[in-house]
């Protein structure tokens, strides 16, 4: 997988990281990150999915409700939430790649209120898969790589690439996350 870390510790820039990476990089980058999440939630039970763990450091300022703002997340919760940013960045990657300039977000969340399965969350995670590896073909042959969004304000822009790695970079920021959950619920259903 990319280096997220190198970027987090400033050892490297996002765009030296993203510098020279391909289409057929970002489908193994994709399956990868998918394998990944899928590795360690393997062994997990329908309790573990809907298992509340302790995190006193929870915030999520664009919750739904303002009780959720300092809910912990569930592992159902992290699952829906990290496909759906990761399939935003997809979509407006390949908009990037035709020469569309963004306008606006392309975000849709699963409830994640549904996703109350272990089944369910492996559905979700290949049903994410598959839609994120789509959005590479919808590139053209030769990917409009000079139009750029900006993403953060104090930031430099991204272009197709940048935009579809930024996805990737999101899911790869939970994935310790998800270690801690399951590590909790493995812990309280386990004898």
């Amino acid at each position: 997988m990319l280096d997220f870390q190198a970027v987090r510790d400033g050892h490297t820039t996002f765009h030296d990281l993203v510098a020279g990476v391909t289409r057929g990089d970002l489908r193994a980058q994709t399956n990868e990150m998918i394998d990944a999440v899928l590795q360690r939630i393997a062994g997990c039970n329908d309790a573990d999915v809907v298992f509340e763990p302790s995190d006193p450091q929870a915030y999520d300022p664009y919750a739904a409700t303002p009780e959720e703002i300092a809910m912990p997340w569930t592992l159902g919760h992290l699952i829906v939430h990290i496909t759906a940013s990761s399939e935003e960045s997809a979509s407006l990657a390949a908009e990037l790649a035709r020469g569309v300039e963004l306008h606006g977000r392309s975000r849709y969340e699963v409830p994640w209120q549904e996703v109350t399965t272990i089944e369910a969350c492996c559905r979700r995670l290949e049903e994410s898969r598959r839609m994120r590896l789509a959005s590479l073909d919808m590139w053209p042959d030769s990917p409009h790589l000079e139009t750029v969004s900006e993403v953060w304000p104090d930031r430099p822009p991204v272009n197709a690439v940048g935009r579809f790695v930024l996805g990737l970079m999101h899911a790869d920021d939970h994935l310790g996350q998800i270690e801690e959950v399951v590590r909790q619920a493995r812990q309280t259903t386990d004898p």
